[in-house]
């Protein structure tokens, strides 16, 4: 199976030896990241540091200002890899040590956005703002994040590109020193929570049948009993129904899952547009089209109609990995990437690699992808190049 694995630019640039580290691990790909969000993240390996600090949302390349001029929404530069062009410096040596580059590009998940620009930002039932969270229906931010893609997805030496994010993030979101504990919410809660009210939003709601300020009182009802009490644990589609209502609850998805659609459709049309002939577009994804995050809920059967394939969450168990690669089976003209975390600390499970991988295979997965490379520890990177040069028999 072609494996690829994340990789971030500052992995690489500065450190002579990391592609061909890399390379030796039996991948066949790295997937490194162009446009990404905020992070602190680990350099284990790294010859001249052990952290980096992306203080935001970000861009790994130089932009063409001659493509943002005049536009109020623009990607934001990077200043943390000393280097004039990260993503291409990396890149170039991971094609010298024989390795395929696709880009990473990260769309609607962008705080540094959201603060500069609050009126972009999700907006819950209960007026706070989501400033990780551009709101998708908003025109301004639509135009933004397809012409983020055109550029950031077709960097030069790059074979194609894989987008996160691109369709609705909401509620759930790794942020400093977290306090939203307190109160569990199942899936179902989150959705809830994860509802935008803003103008575009309320007047999309509306041409769906459903009256915004009824749905606020809809929600704020269901989730009433979930804060004075031990929350909710109510989980899947079943639970948004029970909570929210089945008729509102399909209003809201029907207006929800056109508008992440239509921006799908849009932002692969404009990346195939700006790339030459074969270049490859892959989505990532979950088929539960109510999710929201950097794997966006999807309709299976019409994102692989847009999309060359698409990159699935299956680290966990059977089960969790059936429901996720099943809606995808069958489409042998299109890649399913199964997508592992390989750091221990982060909850991935790289001793069961090999028999994870196998068990994806049987249910239609024809690529692997490894999350992360630069992040996993040596015994970690050790124990996956044993499972891979296994697989590879």
């Amino acid at each position: 199976m072609k494996t690829s694995a994340f990789l971030y630019p500052w992995d690489i640039v500065g450190d002579p030896d990391a592609a061909a580290r890399v390379a030796d691990l039996g991948v066949q790909q790295v997937t490194l990241a162009a446009a990404y969000h905020s992070t602190r993240a680990l350099t284990p390996r790294h010859p001249g540091r052990r952290i980096v600090t992306a203080e935001h949302a970000a861009v790994l390349y130089p932009p063409d200002a001659a493509r943002w001029a005049g536009h109020e929404l623009r990607p934001y530069e990077q200043s943390w890899v000393a280097s004039d062009d990260p993503y291409a410096e990396a890149a170039q040596a991971l094609a010298d040590a024989g390795l395929e580059v696709h880009s990473w590009v990260v769309l609607a998940h962008n705080s540094r956005l959201g603060a500069e620009h609050p009126d972009t930002s999700v907006v819950n039932a209960y007026g706070d703002r989501y400033p990780w969270a551009p709101c998708i229906a908003q025109p301004a931010v639509r135009a933004y994040l397809v012409e983020l893609a055109r550029e950031a997805a077709v960097r030069g030496g790059t074979r194609g590109t894989e987008l996160e994010s691109c369709g609705w993030y909401g509620f759930a979101h790794l942020h400093a020193h977290d306090k939203i504990a307190g109160v569990g919410l199942g899936d179902a809660a989150q959705y809830l929570m994860s509802l935008c009210f803003c103008p575009d939003c309320r007047a999309g709601y509306g041409a769906h049948g459903v009256e915004a300020d009824d749905l606020v009182l809809a929600v704020r009802a269901a989730l009433a009993p979930v804060w004075a009490g031990a929350g909710s644990s109510e989980a899947g589609w079943p639970g948004v129904e029970k909570l929210l209502g089945a008729d509102l609850a399909a209003a809201t998805l029907e207006f929800r899952g056109k508008t992440a659609r239509t921006l799908q459709e849009s932002a692969v049309g404009a990346v195939r547009a700006a790339a030459a002939e074969g270049f490859q577009v892959l989505l990532h994804a979950d088929p539960a089209a109510y999710r929201t995050g950097a794997n966006v809920g999807v309709d299976p059967q019409h994102i692989l109609s847009v999309a060359d394939g698409v990159v699935l969450p299956c680290t966990g168990g059977d089960a969790a990995r059936e429901a996720v690669l099943g809606p995808f089976a069958g489409r042998s003209d299109r890649v399913l990437a199964a997508n592992f975390t390989v750091v221990t600390g982060m909850g991935g499970s790289p001793a069961t690699l090999e028999r994870d991988a196998a068990h994806a295979a049987s249910l239609g997965a024809d690529q692997l992808r490894l999350y992360h490379a630069g992040l996993a520890s040596g015994p970690d990177l050790s124990t996956v190049a044993g499972a891979l040069s296994r697989l590879g028999r």
